[in-house]
């Protein structure tokens, strides 16, 4: 697992937690709208995660790592209780309506981040796996972080209205769990190009939040 570990480490530097929005959230320092805003934006990137999840699956070259990316897809987008339907629950309990989030027009940033990712892709089954586990190594602890914010100093507690983050509170923890396993089984040339990957969606997720950060004096 010292590639695992060498890589968090790598990654430590864009720990979103650390990132002065989040840590605003965190201590009710944003305001109705900056969250709104948020809302609308991020969206974008929840909509379409399934598709990259799709699109590293259909590149996935073994069979068993392709069974366990599908599963994850299917946590994903499958029935009623999918990601995007759960994001656009917690959007309304801020009151955004659905179509003020849905046909939002994508910031600069919203849009590098979608079609950087979808680019990532593009660049191969390491680069992209890489990339999906920087997002989701994080996600159970940012997941729990804005529950308590949210709890705390904006009076949503709702369990509807929370269920995107909850879910992700522990199903993001196996799933990169599972994702460090395959890259672990990767030889050292796609590791390397696992790495590089990681840093890069790491960096597009940290962007899209300096964007966020900077828009909090404008809303």
């Amino acid at each position: 697992m010292n590639f695992i570990n060498n890589m968090n480490n790598a990654l430590e530097e864009f720990n979103l937690l650390k990132h002065p929005f989040y840590q605003a959230w965190s201590q009710g320092d944003l305001s109705k709208d900056i969250l709104k805003l948020y809302a609308q934006q991020y969206y974008h990137h929840v909509a379409t995660f399934p598709r990259y999840l799709s699109g590293i699956h259909s590149i996935c070259p073994n069979i068993k790592h392709r069974q366990i990316l599908l599963d994850n897809l299917v946590d994903e987008e499958k029935g009623e209780e999918n990601h995007p339907e759960l994001w656009l629950r917690f959007a309304e309990s801020l009151g955004c309506n659905r179509i003020s989030v849905t046909e939002s027009k994508m910031r600069a940033s919203t849009k590098e981040l979608v079609d950087g990712y979808f680019n990532l892709v593009k660049d191969g089954f390491s680069v992209a796996l890489g990339a999906l586990y920087a997002y989701e190594r994080q996600t159970p602890n940012i997941a729990q972080s804005k529950i308590d914010g949210l709890k705390k100093f904006y009076n949503i507690v709702d369990q509807e209205a929370l269920k995107f983050f909850t879910v992700h509170v522990t199903a993001d923890e196996w799933h990169a769990d599972e994702c460090a396993d395959i890259l672990s089984e990767l030889d050292h040339e796609e590791q390397d190009k696992a790495s590089a990957g990681a840093v890069v969606g790491a960096k597009l997720l940290w962007n899209f939040l300096d964007d966020m950060q900077e828009m909090r004096s404008v809303v």
